[in-house]
């Protein structure tokens, strides 16, 4: 029993710690943002807005209970006057209670307002630094090769950090309440019950014995609904796991919807899909014993609790010690001391899910940290120096698993070099390639990349944004960098001329053209963006070998003064290259040939 107790705080403390990590920076934090404030514009920081945002609300938060306290002082003239049928004094109190009540639904909507405008400047700056680590120095890219412990980073950006912001918000202010709540009314429960005499053993005073039933009752709750309940959290994690894991299968067959429709795969995607939501179903099982068995207790709890405290100061009322009016305010005060008090009971499974967000969020800071980390003890040192050249010195090339592919490798490309990378499948061209490109962290060496230099990639399936066809044609520049002829020129150039009239089209041009068309759009991308360095990886292998002569040819006229890095395996491409660069797997060597 004491471990298990002992347990338990050892988690609870475990979760506050994580809880104060990923809550602390935003309250400290020194972005600045101009606000409007009665028509004039001042430069504040971030922590100071939202310092100002929750002293509001924690101000309104007094006025409530104050109010709440002055509707509890009412209850009692009010009941009194009706049992002494005093029509005056009803009058006078009604129209107390008209102002009561108007001033508490004035702090309750602001308040309400206040804590969903601070939630969502948290959550945007939440989500404006969880986006800039996870895009900083290419931690996506590290993260899906090793495929450390983050599943679905896009769900924990948008739906956990979401929920990370609300309930920690709600929860904390709600808490706070509650506690004012507590305070203010266990004084008003102790003075109207420190009078009472129970009638047991020929007459018994408890002072605030009303007071003290309410802990015991809350007690009892709290410790029966931590007995229950406590499996929630994990289940919770799970169940996010899984429903994020379900939406990305379903994702992926948007995706590659042509592809499956080729294969005519969509049995086999139905089986997958529907092992997926197995996963969901099995622990949605879970869910529901255990929360069915927590609300049997809250239900029970709560209706219990709407009779408990006029049991309780019953027979004082009976034995003729208090007035109706009094009962009826000993019983909102037990009410509002005993709802403070059950706060845990009534938030349990929010306090769950609430878990459940901060073990994602942090597991996913984590695996960004670490991404971050390995990539600064990588073996390959990447420096940007005014040297025109490009130049690998690497000791191994190595595969994320430790496997070496590549010992004692070293490449010099100049400006202006074309060059054709060869090989067999499976000897590591790709690889190779990505450590000219400065992308692979996987190895022993250094990298060297001219400074200033525009450098652009066309893989063998181009990424096309969701977004207008200039959207997609301009990528990385913004659309507003060049303009609509240069785009149709480009367009016209690669054959794609047929596109020209849908250059403001919106669309999922990775779904609307062909292979070929997206390798050709790839091609005017690179007529467009006019970069130093130009690398491609099979770029040209939807198209046939007229096709393809035709891009490289585009290249050569069109960026002369271009270096070109490219893998090919068609043997005519090797007309628009100048040196070749041939890897042996079995030797793990990369040698180049003397020119024919």
């Amino acid at each position: 029993m004491i471990d298990r107790f002992l347990t338990g705080i050892a988690n609870a403390r475990t979760f506050l710690g994580k809880l104060w990590v990923l809550t602390r920076p935003y309250w400290f934090s020194e972005q600045r943002e101009t606000i409007s404030i009665l028509g004039r514009s001042f430069v504040m920081k971030e922590a100071w807005i939202a310092r100002g945002l929750l002293g509001l609300i924690l101000g309104l938060s007094v006025l409530i209970v104050y109010i709440s306290k002055l509707i509890n002082d009412w209850n009692a003239r009010f009941f009194n006057a009706l049992q002494n049928r005093d029509a005056e004094a009803f009058r006078i109190e009604l129209i107390y209670w008209v102002v009561l009540a108007v001033c508490f639904i004035v702090a309750v909507v602001y308040r309400l307002w206040l804590t969903q405008y601070l939630t969502i400047r948290w959550r945007r700056w939440l989500s404006d630094v969880y986006v800039r680590d996870w895009l900083h120095d290419r931690t996506y890219y590290r993260m899906e090769l090793t495929s450390q412990g983050a599943d679905n980073p896009e769900q924990r950006i948008e739906q956990d950090i979401n929920s990370f912001a609300t309930e920690t918000v709600r929860l904390s202010l709600d808490l706070f309440l509650q506690v004012l709540t507590l305070v203010t009314f266990a004084v008003v429960l102790w003075n109207l019950s420190s009078g009472f005499v129970l009638p047991l053993f020929g007459g018994v005073v408890i002072p605030g014995y009303m007071m003290w039933a309410a802990i015991l009752y809350a007690v009892f709750g709290s410790w029966a609904a931590h007995k229950i309940g406590g499996r929630l959290a994990p289940i919770n994690f799970a169940l996010e796991r899984y429903n994020a894991d379900f939406r990305y299968r379903m994702v992926r067959v948007r995706e590659n919807a042509e592809s499956i429709a080729l294969y005519r795969g969509e049995a086999d995607e139905e089986r997958r899909l529907r092992g997926a939501f197995a996963s969901i179903y099995a622990t949605w099982w879970d869910f529901m014993k255990y929360t069915k068995r927590l609300t049997w207790l809250t239900s029970f709890y709560g209706q219990a609790a709407a009779v408990f405290p006029f049991l309780v100061a019953a027979p004082a009322y009976f034995s003729g010690q208090i007035q109706l009016g009094t009962l009826t305010q000993t019983a909102d005060a037990f009410v509002q001391v005993q709802t403070a008090l059950s706060w845990f009971v009534d938030n349990y499974d929010r306090l769950a899910r609430l878990k459940a967000v901060v073990d994602r969020l942090t597991t996913f800071s984590e695996a960004m940290v670490k991404a971050k980390a390995d990539a600064a003890q990588s073996g390959f040192e990447t420096d940007r120096q005014p040297s025109p050249e490009l130049a690998l010195q690497a000791d191994t090339v190595s595969l994320p698993n430790g496997e070496t592919l590549l010992d004692d490798v070293g490449i010099t490309v100049r400006p202006g070099d074309s060059v054709l990378i060869r090989g067999p499948s499976g000897s590591g061209k790709t690889t190779l390639f990505r450590v000219l490109a400065g992308l692979w962290p996987f190895g022993r060496g250094r990298v060297h990349i001219p400074q200033h230099a525009r450098v652009l990639f066309l893989p063998q399936k181009p990424y096309l944004p969701v977004g207008t066809l200039k959207d997609a044609l301009c990528y990385p520049d913004s659309p507003s960098a060049h303009a609509d002829d240069a785009c149709l020129d480009a367009l016209n150039a690669c054959g794609l001329g047929a596109l020209a009239p849908r250059l403001g089209e919106p669309a999922n041009w990775s779904l609307a053209l062909s292979g070929g068309e997206q390798q050709r759009l790839a091609f005017a991308r690179a007529l467009l963006y006019r970069p130093d360095w130009l690398f491609l990886d099979e770029a040209t292998s939807a198209l046939d070998e007229t096709a393809e002569q035709q891009m490289y040819a585009l290249v050569k006229s069109h960026l002369p003064k271009a270096s070109v890095i490219s893998i090919a395996h068609r043997p005519a491409v090797q007309a628009f290259h100048t040196r070749q660069l041939v890897l042996d797997p079995a030797a793990r060597r990369v040698t180049e040939p003397s020119p024919a």
